[in-house]
């Protein structure tokens, strides 16, 4: 294995942690992980050694009284956006699972215990690769939430500062810039249900702040196109191509050193 890595820890509800499935109308399946491409660190289930990437990405990663996702992933981004990552920079990444369907944002704050397991396994990440000799390039969080304050009606300004808040910590802890995949739309019946204002928010706080960078606004469009499973999730061709789109965007805008480019 190479000695030199990208760690990245993938936070974030539902559509980080993946429901990605395949039927008869959509049968693209996840891709297969480019050999030596990704590696995941399992904090929670065997923090002693690294395992190569597979899907459900996270799977084992449930912690009671911590992020625990109730063994609900099925596929996910991950795959792609490693494989893409590493078609373009030639550096394996170690992920690290860390999300949690239908969280909001005020359940990422400091002190909470999604946000306080998320630092403790980033930590154990960045020892675990410390103690055997492995340099850490970048430490970067790779985060998807926002459907559920879209539910709740969060207004804009309050989300910005819950994020600010969550992603000052995170910094604290060690991460350097933050991946922001911005979510999608509402795909249920409820007429007074409109994600519009936190993809909004997002794109704000992607211009105000250095450190996040807008790497993706794909999920979008996956209604207009079909690719929605349910009112909030996607099939796994939609998880593919945000998945790669993001790390394409991603290595593009922190080459720029970090200009939004993927935002304009």
């Amino acid at each position: 294995m190479e000695s030199t890595v990208d760690l990245i820890i993938f936070m974030g509800q539902s559509n980080m942690a993946g429901r990605g499935i395949v039927d008869a109308a959509h049968p693209q399946p996840a891709p297969r992980l480019t050999r030596g491409a990704g590696y995941e660190y399992r904090a929670v289930s065997d923090p002693e050694n690294l395992h190569v990437l597979r899907e459900p990405f996270g799977l084992q990663e449930d912690r009671p009284g911590g992020i625990d996702d109730l063994r609900m992933k099925t596929g996910s981004l991950a795959t792609a956006f490693v494989n893409t990552w590493f078609a373009q920079t030639g550096v394996p990444v170690v992920g690290v699972s860390a999300s949690k369907g239908g969280s909001r944002i005020e359940e990422w704050l400091p002190g909470s215990r999604y946000l306080t397991d998320a630092i403790e396994r980033l930590r154990a990440a960045r020892g675990y690769l410390a103690g055997r000799g492995w340099t850490v390039r970048r430490c970067l969080v790779l985060w998807c939430q926002g459907e559920s304050d879209g539910d709740a009606g969060t207004p804009r300004a309050v989300y910005q500062k819950r994020f600010e808040q969550m992603f000052s910590a995170l910094r604290r802890a060690g991460a350097e810039d933050c991946l922001l995949i911005q979510i999608g739309c509402y795909n249920g019946s409820d007429p007074n249900i409109d994600y519009a204002p936190i993809r909004q928010a997002q794109q704000e706080l992607c211009r105000k702040l250095a450190h996040v960078h807008l790497v993706s606004g794909a999920f979008a469009g996956m209604k207009a196109r079909g690719l929605m499973k349910d009112a909030f999730h996607y099939y796994q061709q939609a998880y593919n191509e945000v998945g790669a789109e993001a790390a394409c965007n991603a290595v593009r805008v922190l080459r720029a050193g970090g200009l939004n480019a993927a935002a304009r």
